[in-house]
């Protein structure tokens, strides 16, 4: 790593620990920790424009990876917001407040404030790579092959959310489950997405020399298929929604696929 690269950490760091300590407050004054899950994206941004900042890095690969992170990190914030509108806390935070009792207002600040900060510094790493790095000057095969995979990462995220929202605002959908669209071929096409394009991400990191960056989005697909993702939302989805258990068993659960044979 270069001394301009470690400098651009550090502030980056900075920066995202103090708005993670903002919101925080903000958070105990509305007395919903979902506000972290609405600056997810939004702060990829934040530290990408962080890391700009000062720095020069070749063109136009740090102008095309500021554009595409500032596109995806909006999108994502916007809609969380629109979705968790009028519901209140999401379930899992009041699961954690009824946990930790009158505890939570300050567990929370490491718990979920400062923990997302840390995972959304470290995931940011290909991005601050790309605006730091002085070459290759112009884009070569490796920025096509990431491009390539943002554009399908993101038009696989936005257009599963779009049609996920709209099934859930027909009211005659209640208790069903979503199999046609992308949704017939995973069953979960925004997080398939999602990772996607941060293997995007790490192609562009990747020709500036910064082999190192993959680690960034290796750590997401594994959060999005073990931890905060598939594995969380599935833990008990079956016993709430009856149809489900059948479109597990003829559907892909990441990477898209055609419905096993023999099930409906």
């Amino acid at each position: 790593m270069t001394p301009d690269l470690v400098a651009t950490m550090e502030r980056s760091a900075a920066a995202v620990a103090v708005a993670m300590g903002l919101l925080w407050l903000v958070s105990l004054r509305l007395r919903d920790a979902s506000i972290a899950d609405v600056f997810w994206g939004s702060g990829f941004a934040m530290v990408a424009w962080v890391a700009a900042a000062g720095n020069s890095g070749a063109e136009p690969r740090r102008s095309l990876a500021l554009a595409l992170v500032t596109v995806w990190g909006l999108r994502l914030s916007l809609h969380v917001a629109s979705r968790n509108l009028g519901h209140g806390e999401d379930a899992r935070y009041q699961a954690m407040r009824r946990g930790h009792g009158e505890r939570f207002w300050w567990v929370s600040l490491f718990t979920v404030f400062l923990l997302q900060g840390l995972l959304l510094w470290a995931i940011s790493l290909p991005l601050q790579a790309v605006e730091v790095a002085s070459g290759p000057p112009g884009l070569g095969w490796l920025d096509g092959i990431g491009i390539s995979l943002w554009v399908l990462g993101f038009l696989f995220e936005a257009v599963a959310d779009l049609q996920l929202r709209r099934f859930k605002a027909d009211p005659a959908s209640r208790g069903k489950v979503l199999d046609t669209g992308l949704w017939r071929y995973t069953r979960h096409p925004n997080y398939f997405g999602d990772a996607l394009l941060w293997w995007g991400f790490g192609a562009l990191a990747l020709a500036t020399g910064a082999w190192w960056a993959l680690a960034s989005p290796a750590v997401m697909t594994f959060l999005l298929v073990r931890v905060s993702g598939v594995a969380l939302l599935e833990k008990d989805i079956g016993e709430r929604r009856p149809g489900y258990r059948a479109y597990v068993a003829r559907t892909s659960a990441f990477v898209p696929w055609l419905r096993r044979e023999g099930k409906p």
